[in-house]
C-alpha cells in the first residue's frame, strides 16, 4: 500500500485540532469588534441531545451531519452562521443510575457529556464550542428559574389577547386580603392545583399521559395509577388559540402542523348548565351540538369528576367506588379506544335546562376529566358512543335532528331540528346559532370555543431537575425567591431512592428545605422539581448569548439572530417539545423579552436510520412494540428459521451500531457522506456498514485525482481549463448548490460522483489548478477534513471554511456540442460529436463519412435527419 494514500486516522484529528485551537467556527455577535453587520444571518440548530450513558449510535449524527453541511455551505455563501451545540442534561435515567450505583447524577451527567462531545467532535462538526451549554449548569438553571418566575408573574388578558404583568391585573373591589390573593393566584400562568395524575411508585414520580401505556410506565413498564396530587401547572390553554393560528406563520412539515392542531383540538360550541334535581349543584357541560339539547336523555360524568362522590346515593356507592378504582388503572388512550361501553348510575338526577325533564346521571370511562368539563349531556339519537351506551343500559332515545334522507339507527350528521320547540324546522348550523342565543338570553349557557389542550402539569417528584424558585410561608401563602438569589440549587442527597409515596425526594433534604421568607420568617422551599421539558423550552435563546452574567440574553443580539432559520430534529418531538417551546416563547414575546412571535421559522425532521435485528426473541419484542418497519426475507439461526427485520436502533434489540467503529475503519468524512448518500434525508433508511466502503473509495479517488500517491506531491495541473471538463464542473457546481438549498444531499453527492467519473475517464485531460480548487470547495461541506488537507496542499495557508462558494456561468450549462447517433437501415453504426447548430447538409456529409463502410457499393435511397436527435441512412 502506498504511504501517501489519504489516511483519515492521521489527517482528521489534525484538522479537528486546528479548528478547536483556532476557534475557526466562533461566531461573532452584534457588538463584537469582528462582527460584520453587512452579512445576512443564518441560525441553524439541532435539537440538542440528552447525553445518555450509551453514547451516540449511527442514527444520532444524521441530523447533525445535515445541519453541519448547511452551516458550512452558508458560511461560504457569505452568511453569519450561528451553529451551536449543548446538552439537555436533566432527566430520569441519570437519577435511576444513581439509585442503582450511588453515583451522583451530576457525575454521571458530566461523564456522559464528555463522551458525547468526544464523539461529536470526532465527526468534524463545525459547532461554535464557545457557546456550549448544559441545562444542568447553575447559570443556566438560574435563567430557567427566572422564566418560571416570569410565568408566575404573568396573567393572560383575553381582551388584549396577550400576557401581561400580574401587577396590571384588575382586581374587583370589596375583596378581603385572602380573597385578593386567591383571585390573583387563580389567574397566574403558573399556579398550583390538585389534579388527577398518573403516579408511578416505582419511578417515584408523576408521569404525563403520553408516558403511560396500558396502565404501565413507558420506561421500565412499572404499574401506574391515577391519584389526586398537588401539582404546579402552566396555563398553556390561555395561548391555545394563538398556538393554533400562528402555525400558519411557519414553514413546517404539514404532518407536524396537523399533529399540533389535533393536539390543541379546537371545537366551537356552547357551555350549558344542568341543575342537579335536588338543587344542590350545577353540572356544566360543553357540547359542539347545542342544537340537540332536547334529545339529551341522560348525563355521563368522568369517574374522576369532583361531584361523583357527592352525587352518589347510598345504595349505589359500592358499585360506583369499585368502578372508579377499576378506571384508575386505565390510560386515557385505552379509555378513548375502548369500544366496549361500561358505566354505573350514581342514583342522582339532573334537569334538562330546555325542557325541565329529569334525566339520570351516570359515570363511564369513555368520558375524560381532561377534556371539556369532564361531563357530557348524552344525546343517544345523534352520537354513536351515547347510542351504544343507551342501548346497552336501556336508556331513552329521542330523535331531534331529521336526516336529509332516510336513515336507520344513530344519525350524527347535519339535518333539520325536530321535537325541539325553540328551534324546530331550522337547519343544523342555524339551529346551533339560535340555540346558543336562547341559552345566553335565558342565562342557561353561552357560546364557547373549547380546546382539547389541557394545562401543562409542570411538577415532578424527582431529584434531578430544576428546583422551583418558590418559598411557602407558614400562613399558607407563597412567594418567589428574589431574582438576586437565583439560582436555587439542588441540595446534596445521599439517597436517591423513591420512597414509594408521592412525597418529593427533595423533602429528604431537611436543612435545605427549611429557609426564611423575604421578611425573615420561617418558611419551606418547594420540593417538587421541574420536568426535563423546562430546560429545552428556551435553550435556543441562551445560545445567542450564553456567557451573559446579567441577562438571559442581550436584546440586540436576540433581535439579530431570531428566529431560528432552520430547526432539525426527530418526528418524536412533533408535538410536546415544540408546543411547550412555542408557549414559553409567546409569553416572552408578550412580556417584551423576544422580538418574534414564533421561535422556529423552518422545521425539518430527519428520517430514522434503521438496523437489522435477527434474534427471534428480539423480533417478538419488536412486533409487540410496533417498531417493525420492514420484514426482509428469512434465514436460519441456531438451526431454526428466523425472520430478519429492520427496526429502530435500540440497545434492548441488540442492533445498535457505534459510530466509533465506523470512524476507526473509514474515517469521519466517509461516515458523513454515507449517511447523506443513503437516501432522501426525511425518510427512514436501513444502515449497512458494508456500504460505507463505497463512499470511502470515492474519497480516495478524489485524493488520487489531485495527489500522486507515490510521491505525496500535488499532480501537475493542466495549463488551462479543458472546455469539456469546465462545462461539466459548472453543471456540477449548479447541481450541488441547488440541492444544498433543498437539503437533497444524496443527489448532491451523486452529482460530484458523476463529475469525478468524467474527470477520471481514461484519456481525460488533467484538471487545471482552478478546477481542482473549485472541486475541493464544493466537496468541503460534506468531507471537510479531506477538503482542508487538499486546500492546504494546493497552496493555501488559511482555512477554506470562509472561502466564497464557487459560481457557475449559465452559458456553460448548455453544451455547444452534441452526440449524434448515425444509423444505417435503422441500426446504430456510429456516433458523432457535432456542433449544436450544425446544418442538415453538413450533418449528412459527416454522417456519410462515419458509416462509409456500410454504404460502399450501395445506393442511398433516403436520408432522415432529425435535428439534435439522429441521422438514419436508408440503402
Amino acid at each position: 500500500m502506498s504511504s501517501h494514500r489519504y489516511q483519515p486516522a492521521t489527517l482528521e484529528p489534525k484538522w479537528q485540532d486546528y479548528w478547536l485551537r483556532n476557534s475557526t467556527f466562533r461566531t461573532p455577535n452584534p457588538g463584537d469588534p469582528d462582527f460584520d453587520a453587512t452579512r445576512p444571518k443564518y441560525y441553524v440548530l439541532d435539537m440538542f441531545p440528552y447525553p445518555s450513558g450509551a453514547g451516540l449510535h449511527v442514527g444520532h449524527p444524521e441530523g447533525y451531519t445535515a445541519t453541519d453541511i448547511l452551516a458550512r455551505y452558508k458560511r461560504m455563501k457569505g452568511f453569519n452562521v450561528l451553529h451551536p451545540m449543548g446538552w439537555d442534561a436533566f432527566g430520569l435515567p441519570a437519577e435511576q443510575y444513581a439509585v442503582q450505583t450511588g453515583t451522583h447524577p451530576s457525575i454521571t451527567t458530566r461523564q456522559n457529556i464528555d463522551n458525547f462531545r468526544r464523539q461529536i467532535q470526532a465527526l468534524g462538526f463545525s459547532y461554535d464550542w464557545d457557546r456550549e451549554l448544559a441545562t444542568t449548569h447553575p447559570q443556566y438553571v438560574r435563567w430557567t428559574q427566572w422564566i418560571f418566575s416570569l410565568l408566575y408573574e404573568t396573567w393572560y388578558d383575553n381582551e388584549l389577547v396577550k400576557g401581561r404583568p400580574i401587577s396590571e391585573l384588575p382586581i374587583p373591589d370589596g375583596l378581603t386580603a385572602a380573597q385578593k390573593r386567591a383571585y390573583v393566584d387563580g389567574r397566574r400562568l403558573a399556579y398550583i392545583d390538585e389534579m388527577a395524575v398518573w403516579w408511578c411508585s416505582a419511578l417515584g414520580t408523576v408521569l404525563a399521559n403520553e408516558e403511560v401505556i396500558d396502565g404501565r410506565s413507558e420506561r421500565g413498564s412499572h404499574p401506574c395509577m391515577r391519584l389526586p396530587l398537588r401539582q404546579w401547572m402552566l396555563r398553556i390553554t390561555a395561548y391555545a388559540g394563538r398556538l393554533l393560528r400562528d402555525l400558519d406563520q411557519v414553514e413546517w412539515p404539514d404532518e407536524t402542523k396537523k399533529q399540533q392542531r389535533e393536539w390543541i383540538g379546537e371545537s366551537q360550541g356552547a357551555e350549558v348548565d344542568f341543575q342537579v334535581a335536588d338543587g344542590s349543584d350545577t353540572i356544566r357541560v360543553f357540547t359542539t351540538r347545542p342544537d340537540t339539547l332536547y334529545g339529551a336523555t341522560f348525563m355521563v360524568l368522568a369517574p374522576e369528576h369532583n361531584l361523583v362522590t357527592k352525587l352518589t346515593t347510598r345504595e349505589n356507592s359500592d358499585a360506583v367506588h369499585e368502578y372508579v378504582l377499576r378506571t384508575a388503572s386505565k390510560s386515557e388512550l385505552e379509555r378513548s379506544a375502548n369500544k366496549e361501553k361500561t358505566g354505573v348510575a350514581l342514583g342522582s338526577y339532573a334537569l334538562n335546562p330546555v325542557n325541565g325533564e329529569r334525566i339520570p346521571i351516570w359515570i363511564s370511562d369513555y368520558v375524560l376529566a381532561t377534556y371539556g368539563t369532564g361531563a357530557l349531556m348524552a344525546v343517544p339519537a345523534h352520537d354513536e358512543r351515547d347510542h351504544e351506551f343507551a342501548t346497552l343500559f336501556g336508556l331513552p332515545i329521542v330523535e331531534v335532528v331529521q336526516p336529509p334522507t332516510s336513515h336507520d339507527g344513530c344519525f350524527a350528521g347535519e339535518g333539520v331540528a325536530v321535537n325541539s320547540p325553540w328551534i324546530d324546522g331550522l337547519p343544523t348550523l342555524e339551529a346551533k346559532r339560535k340555540m346558543i342565543a336562547e341559552l345566553e338570553q335565558r342565562g342557561l349557557g353561552r357560546g364557547k370555543t373549547q380546546y382539547r389542550l389541557r394545562d401543562w402539569i409542570f411538577s415532578r417528584q424527582r431529584y434531578w431537575g430544576e428546583p422551583f424558585p418558590i418559598i411557602h410561608r407558614q400562613d399558607g401563602t407563597s412567594e418567589l425567591v428574589a431574582d438576586s438569589l437565583l439560582p436555587v440549587e439542588l441540595p446534596e442527597l445521599e439517597d436517591f431512592r423513591p420512597s414509594g409515596n408521592p412525597e418529593p425526594l427533595l423533602a429528604k433534604a431537611r436543612e435545605w428545605l427549611n429557609c426564611k421568607d423575604s421578611d425573615g420568617r420561617d418558611a419551606l422551599r418547594e420540593t417538587n422539581t421541574m420536568p426535563n421539558w423546562a430546560g429545552s423550552c428556551w435553550y435556543y435563546l441562551r445560545f445567542i448569548d450564553p456567557r451573559n452574567p446579567d441577562q438571559p440574553w442581550n436584546a440586540e443580539r436576540e433581535k439579530y439572530w431570531m428566529p431560528v432559520d432552520l430547526y432539525v430534529g426527530g418526528r418524536e418531538h412533533a408535538v410536546l417539545h415544540l408546543l411547550y417551546a412555542r408557549f414559553w416563547h409567546k409569553v416572552l414575546f408578550d412580556r417584551g423579552y423576544v422580538s418574534t412571535a414564533e421561535p422556529f421559522r423552518k422545521l425539518f425532521h430527519q428520517g430514522l436510520i434503521l438496523a437489522f435485528a435477527y434474534e427471534d426473541e428480539v423480533e417478538k419484542k419488536l412486533i409487540a412494540s410496533d417498531l417493525v418497519t420492514e420484514v426482509d426475507g428469512a434465514f436460519q439461526a441456531n438451526g431454526r428459521p428466523v425472520r430478519q427485520v429492520v427496526a429502530k436502533m435500540s440497545k434492548s434489540l441488540k442492533n445498535v451500531v457505534n459510530p466509533d467503529d465506523i470512524l476507526g475503519e473509514h474515517g469521519a468524512d466517509a461516515f458523513r457522506m454515507y449517511e447523506m448518500f443513503m437516501g432522501p434525508l426525511d425518510i427512514a433508511k436501513p444502515w449497512n456498514s458494508k456500504d460505507v466502503g463505497g463512499v470511502s473509495r470515492f474519497l480516495q479517488r478524489v485524493w488520487r485525482l489531485i495527489i500522486d500517491e507515490e510521491t505525496g506531491e500535488v499532480r501537475p495541473p493542466a495549463a488551462q481549463d479543458a472546455p469539456g471538463l469546465e462545462r461539466a464542473l459548472h453543471r456540477c457546481i449548479k447541481k450541488v448548490g441547488d440541492d444544498m438549498e433543498r437539503m437533497a444531499f444524496n443527489t448532491a453527492i451523486s452529482a460530484m460522483m458523476i463529475f469525478l467519473n468524467e474527470a477520471s475517464t481514461a484519456g481525460a485531460e488533467p484538471l487545471s489548478h482552478s478546477q481542482r480548487e473549485r472541486l475541493v470547495l464544493i466537496l468541503a461541506p460534506f468531507a471537510p477534513h479531506m477538503a482542508e488537507e487538499l486546500w492546504q496542499r494546493l497552496g493555501h495557508s488559511q482555512t477554506l471554511a470562509y472561502h466564497a462558494w464557487p459560481t457557475y456561468e449559465e452559458s456553460l450549462l448548455i453544451d455547444d456540442t452534441i452526440e449524434m447517433p448515425v444509423q444505417v437501415n435503422g441500426k446504430l453504426r456510429a456516433k458523432l460529436m457535432v456542433p449544436l447548430n450544425i446544418s442538415s447538409a453538413d450533418l449528412e456529409q459527416l454522417a456519410r463519412q462515419a458509416v462509409a463502410e456500410w454504404l460502399e457499393g450501395k445506393e442511398t435511397k433516403k436520408v432522415v435527419v432529425i435535428p439534435k436527435r439522429m441521422v438514419n441512412l436508408v440503402v
